[in-house]
C-alpha cells in the first residue's frame, strides 16, 4: 500500500526536523544493500549522533527546496538514495561510513552538503580528518597549561636571580678590594 498524503507530510516534517539539527548531510547509493546491512550502518552511525534515513528522493527534494542551506542536495537525488544526517560528531560519522563502505563494498558516495555548500567525497573526508571538538579543547588546554607553567617558572626565577646577585655582591666587592690593593702595592713599588 502506498503512502497517504498525510503520511508523506509527516515524513517531510520529520526530514525537515532532522535537517534543522544537522551540521552535515551526505547522500549515498544504497542499491544492493540488504536490510541487515542498512541496520549495520545505522548501528555504526548511532554513537556519533548521526542518522541514516532511507526515503524517496521526491520527499527529500520537497524537504530541502525551501532551505538554502540544504538546497544543493537536490543535485545528488537520483536512484536509490539513503541520507546520512550528522548532528554532532562529523568526523566520527564520516569515519563510521567509510568503515562500512570498506567492509561492504556495495555503497557509493554521491555527495554531501554542509553550510549551503555541496561537497565531494574528498572534501567530506578532509572534514573528517580535522580534530574533533574535544581534541581541539585538549590542545588549547595544554597550550594554556604550558603558558601558565612557563610564567610560573619565570616569576620564580626573578627572586632566585636577585638572590644570586645579592650573594655575588660580597665576593665581587672582595675581588675589587683585592684588585685595588694589588694596584696600590704595584704603584708603591
Amino acid at each position: 500500500m502506498g503512502r497517504t498524503y498525510e503520511n508523506k507530510g509527516t515524513v517531510i516534517a520529520d526530514l525537515k526536523g532532522l535537517l534543522s539539527d544537522a551540521q552535515l548531510a551526505f547522500v549515498i547509493d544504497y542499491k544492493g544493500l540488504s536490510v541487515a546491512q542498512i541496520s549495520d550502518l545505522r548501528n555504526r552511525l548511532r554513537p556519533t549522533g548521526a542518522v541514516c534515513k532511507v526515503t524517496k528522493n521526491t520527499l527529500m527534494r520537497i524537504a530541502v527546496e525551501e532551505d538554502e542551506d540544504w538546497k544543493p542536495m537536490t543535485e545528488f537525488l537520483q536512484g536509490s538514495s539513503a541520507f546520512v544526517l550528522v548532528k554532532d560528531d562529523v568526523g566520527g560519522a564520516v569515519r563510521a561510513y567509510q568503515s562500512f563502505k570498506k567492509d561492504t563494498k556495495k555503497t557509493e558516495f554521491r555527495g554531501g552538503v554542509m553550510q549551503g555548500q555541496s561537497l565531494n567525497e574528498d572534501q567530506v573526508k578532509a572534514i573528517a580528518d580535522l580534530p574533533s571538538k574535544e581534541e581541539l579543547m585538549a590542545q588549547i588546554a595544554g597550550s594554556l597549561n604550558s603558558l601558565a607553567t612557563k610564567l610560573a617558572v619565570g616569576v620564580k626565577e626573578v627572586p632566585s636571580s636577585v638572590g644570586r646577585g645579592i650573594n655575588e655582591v660580597p665576593s665581587s666587592l672582595g675581588r675589587v678590594i683585592a684588585a685595588m690593593a694589588a694596584k696600590e702595592e704595584g704603584d708603591a713599588a
